[in-house]
């Protein structure tokens, strides 16, 4: 029989893993540095998507964080000190967190059903009132949203890709890059031209 619960919690499970395999074999600077205009980077993921296992899968249901997160209590959350790590901040400080945050998550998941009443204490009052069902499936798109990012950002990196990438050979991704450059140059070489292939 299905069961919708396990489902998502598998989903999650899988984003997680993504998203941490994505600092394997990287420096300490690597997993900082911002390879986007707004700052993204690696290890600052894996800081946010701690804080919100915590929050969205723990304090939601009166399972509060065993442990204090100085970005909470002091609110700079709001300035997005969630989003990087302080120089104090180890991959080792960061990764165990993110860790212990999603065992703290998954001992609620087991422990509540889809159905039990929640509260998020940062959303408007009109609508704090949840549910688990409706927190994890919030959970596994926001990890799967930032996994997706990690990967990206990876890529820039280091030109590290998934397993997609993993399993061509060098010539043939060269190929189809050179496939998609062509496709995208036609509409550099002639945009009029090229605005009227769709007609």
């Amino acid at each position: 029989m299905f069961d919708l619960k396990e489902e998502l919690h598998r989903k999650l499970q899988a984003s997680r893993a993504t998203l941490l395999s994505k600092l394997d074999d990287l420096s300490e600077y690597d997993r900082r540095r911002p390879m986007t205009p707004t700052g993204t980077n690696l290890l600052g993921l894996v800081k946010h998507l701690a804080g919100l296992e915590y929050a969205y899968l723990g304090e939601s249901f009166g399972y509060p964080a065993p442990e204090s997160l100085s970005w909470v209590e002091d609110g700079s959350i709001w300035q997005g000190a969630d989003m990087w790590a302080e120089p104090d901040e180890s991959s080792e400080y960061i990764i165990g967190l993110y860790r212990r945050a999603c065992a703290h998550a998954d001992g609620v998941i087991a422990a509540l059903g889809l159905d039990a009443p929640g509260s998020v204490a940062h959303w408007p009052e009109e609508r704090r009132k949840t549910t688990l069902g409706v927190l994890l499936i919030r959970m596994v798109a926001e990890t799967a949203q930032h996994a997706g990012h990690a990967d990206i950002v990876r890529e820039l990196i280091d030109g590290k890709g998934g397993a997609d990438q993993d399993s061509i050979d060098e010539p043939t991704w060269r190929e189809y890059l050179a496939q998609v450059q062509a496709a995208a140059d036609t509409f550099l070489a002639s945009p009029r031209a090229a605005g009227q292939l769709g007609r």
